[in-house]
């Protein structure tokens, strides 16, 4: 028994930290510049000398960019707020209905709120002395999966007894990931009301640069393109199937090909009805419903295209959450069933 002046410690328990990029708490200018400042001064999101990074971030990107970057958010908020941030929270949400109360199953955002050291603290509080930190990031890059732990170390600092720690690996071509992509891809293209040509595989772009320094991004989404097109050819063998890379930004080459250029390629190449999904995210934002399904459709359709359709990532559907179950409960093996 400890001594009657020791204070009451909570139970041992285990918990589940669902991380995803991050969000402006508002479709506002301000909102989007706070968030943005955080984002990009992040050294792994901006591998540039402080020097020279800083003058052109303070000086030209936060004094330019929120505004357009604002209206980009506006045309997709909802009356839950960020899509990002709503869909995470139901990713949480239908999680602990399916692993049940012995686990305790939260969620943060990398930038912006609610932050990761928060819900560290939170569910340190709460007694889970083992953490498993997943960030939703099918493909591992030095810039989302590393910076996610970047900051989890920030918050252990902060703290005299910290828990134990596991982290999701990366499920680029892990045969659950696949087949929901699979199940999922094949099922909202059979709901349309037209049969696309082509099958868009987007991905977020990254500087070229970040693949001959080792980062292994490129390897993994190239991966995940092969296995999920080798399975929906035995379903879709009419299907044609390409991979690109969207979100640019500056004038560093970046990894190729771009997904407007090949948007504009194939509806000037005589595709007219062509479907574009972002198997590298694993809830929709505003990537996928502004910049593709938005611009996107502006690209193709200008360019000669008629008819285009923009297919919803997992999110807190089943497949995508038996999916998620599977992954969590492998990672958590010896320390709960």
């Amino acid at each position: 028994m400890p001594p009657s002046h020791h204070p009451a410690l909570p139970p041992s328990g285990v918990g589940v930290l669902l991380v995803n990029l991050g969000t402006p708490d508002a479709p506002t200018p301000d909102a989007v510049r706070r968030y943005l400042a955080e984002f990009l001064s992040d050294r792994r999101v901006v591998e540039l000398p402080a020097l020279v990074w800083k003058p052109i971030l303070h000086g030209v990107i936060l004094r330019t960019r929120p505004a357009r970057s604002a209206h980009a958010y506006a045309q997709v908020w909802t009356d839950e707020g960020s899509p990002l941030a709503a869909i995470t929270a139901g990713q949480a949400q239908r999680l602990q209905e399916r692993l049940g109360e012995s686990v305790r199953v939260d969620w943060a955002m990398r930038y912006g709120n609610p932050s990761i050291p928060e819900k560290l603290h939170a569910m340190k509080e709460a007694g889970c002395d083992r953490v498993l930190v997943a960030p939703l990031y099918p493909q591992y890059s030095a810039a989302t999966t590393a910076s996610v732990l970047d900051r989890v170390g920030d918050a252990l600092r902060t703290m005299r007894w910290h828990p134990a720690l596991r982290t999701l690996p990366p499920y680029y071509d892990d045969p659950a990931y696949i087949t929901a992509l699979e199940n999922d891809v094949t099922a909202q293209l059979e709901a349309l009301d037209f049969t696309p040509e082509v099958l868009l595989l987007s991905y977020h772009g990254m500087p070229e640069r970040t693949l001959h320094l080792g980062d292994p991004y490129h390897c993994h989404c190239r991966k995940t393109s092969r296995l999920l097109s080798e399975r929906l050819a035995a379903r879709l063998p009419s299907l044609r199937i390409e991979t690109a890379f969207q979100s640019r930004f500056g004038r560093a080459k970046w990894l190729e090909p771009a997904t407007e250029a090949v948007l504009a390629r194939e509806a000037k190449g005589g595709t007219r009805a062509l479907a574009v999904i972002a198997p590298g995210f694993s809830a929709d934002c505003v990537e996928t419903l502004e910049e593709l399904a938005i611009r996107g459709q502006d690209v193709f359709t200008t360019a000669g295209g008629e008819r285009y359709a923009t297919l919803a990532c997992l999110n807190d559907r089943a497949t995508g959450m038996a999916m998620l179950e599977t992954l969590v409960r492998r990672e958590l093996g010896g320390w709960w069933t």
